[in-house]
């Protein structure tokens, strides 16, 4: 038995299902999604509890919701120390400048996968036609719509072919790669 591995796993696991829909508030209200849809409706009032008394401190600026990408960071730094004390019993001294490089490259990770997953979940759902009225398909599409119709712009018409998620997904590898990203 690893009850040790077993915590980790766990805590590691919960802050990562948060941090992802706390990440969805961030991205819903940059691409302006629709607050009425069921799922943007789920991720409000599980993200409440903690980015309400937050954003008395942290207001919003120019349409970018700060509270919840400081919410992000935060979380982010906890989760990490969490980690780090029960995998090796302690914090060590002098860790900052190292939390801080990790937060930010967890951070930028996070928004790349984010954005590559959703541009890959928008293609497969358009492989099978799905009801555009059906909530999830169109928050994925709300979510997507301001990343791929730049690039749709930059593409003459390929006969209906839509090849602007391609560009997209080629986009955010190369910026891994470009930043050495995991």
């Amino acid at each position: 038995m690893n009850p040790q591995g077993a915590a980790v796993f766990l805590i590691d696991f919960a802050f990562s299902i948060y941090i992802f829909i706390v990440l969805t508030r961030f991205v819903l209200q940059l691409a302006r999604a629709d607050f009425y849809n069921p799922i943007s409706q789920f991720v409000l009032r599980a993200t409440n509890p903690l980015l309400a008394p937050l954003r008395r401190i942290i207001p919003g600026y120019r349409g970018l919701d700060i509270a919840s990408l400081v919410l992000v960071v935060l979380l982010i730094i906890v989760k990490a120390l969490m980690l780090m004390t029960l995998q090796t019993g302690g914090i060590p001294s002098g860790i900052g400048p190292a939390l801080l490089v990790y937060t930010l490259r967890e951070l930028a990770t996070l928004l790349l996968n984010y954005i590559f997953w959703a541009v890959l979940i928008r293609v497969i759902l358009s492989w099978v036609a799905p009801d555009p009225s059906n909530p999830v398909v169109r928050v994925v599409i709300q979510i997507t719509e301001p990343i791929m119709a730049p690039c749709r712009r930059l593409l003459p018409a390929m006969g209906g072919l839509d090849l602007s998620p391609l560009i997209v997904l080629l986009g955010v590898q190369v910026l891994k790669i470009l930043f050495q990203l995991h």
